[in-house]
C-alpha cells in the first residue's frame, strides 16, 4: 500500500461509525483501500470509477445550520467539496476546497480535524454513475455572514437548520450525517 493511501486507512479506520450502513461503508472502503492505489480521481469525470472525495461542511454550531449550495453539475443541494488530488492529504483537500468555494480559511474547531461521516455515494447529475468515496469535514461558519459560493459550482447558496432539514434534493446520506452532527454538537 502506497504512503498516501495507508493515510487514508489511517483516517477511515478512526472514524466511528454513527450507524450500521456507515459502519458497511467503512469496512466496504478499507476493502477498497487495501486492494487498490488508485483511489484518487486522475481523468475527469470518472477514472477511476470509484474514487476519493471530501465534503467541507459549513456548520454554525450556535446557530445549528449548515451551508449548502445548489451544485450546477449535480442539480442538488450540497456542501463545498471536491476531488481530493492525487497523493493529497484529505484534510489539506477539505482546506483548499473551504479556500477555493466559500473563499475562506478553513477553521475545524467544531469536532476537530478529523472527517466526522463516511459515505460512498454512486453520483447523479451530469457526471453521473461513477461513486463517490467522500470525507465529510466539518468547518466553522457563522449563519449571520454572507458566504459567496463559488459561482461555477453553485448557483445560490442557503443555511439550512440542522433540526428540520428536509429537502428531498440533496446528498442521499444528508439526514444521516445531520443525525450524526446533532450528536457531535450535544
Amino acid at each position: 500500500m502506497e504512503a498516501a493511501t495507508a493515510v487514508v486507512a489511517e483516517i477511515v479506520s478512526g472514524i466511528a461509525p454513527f450507524d450500521g450502513l456507515e459502519r458497511e461503508h467503512i469496512e466496504e472502503t478499507l476493502a477498497w483501500l487495501a486492494s487498490t492505489d488508485d483511489v484518487f480521481r486522475r481523468v475527469k469525470p470518472a477514472t477511476p470509477r470509484r474514487h476519493l472525495v471530501c465534503y467541507a461542511v459549513l456548520v454554525d454550531p450556535e446557530a445549528r445550520a449548515v451551508l449548502l449550495g445548489r451544485h450546477r453539475l449535480a442539480g442538488l443541494w450540497l456542501p463545498t467539496g471536491g476531488h481530493v488530488d492525487p497523493g493529497e492529504h484529505p484534510l489539506e483537500a477539505a482546506r483548499r476546497e473551504a479556500t477555493e468555494e466559500i473563499g475562506i480559511r478553513a477553521d475545524f474547531t467544531v469536532t476537530g480535524t478529523d472527517p466526522l461521516f463516511l459515505t460512498i455515494t454512486t453520483t447523479v447529475g451530469m457526471d453521473s454513475g461513477h461513486e463517490d468515496v467522500s470525507l465529510w469535514y466539518l468547518i466553522r461558519g457563522t449563519r449571520s455572514h454572507p458566504y459567496t459560493l463559488d459561482p461555477r459550482e453553485f448557483s445560490t447558496e442557503h443555511w439550512w437548520d440542522i433540526d428540520r432539514f428536509a429537502i428531498p434534493e440533496s446528498d442521499p446520506h444528508f439526514g444521516r450525517f445531520l443525525g450524526k452532527l446533532e450528536s457531535a454538537l450535544g
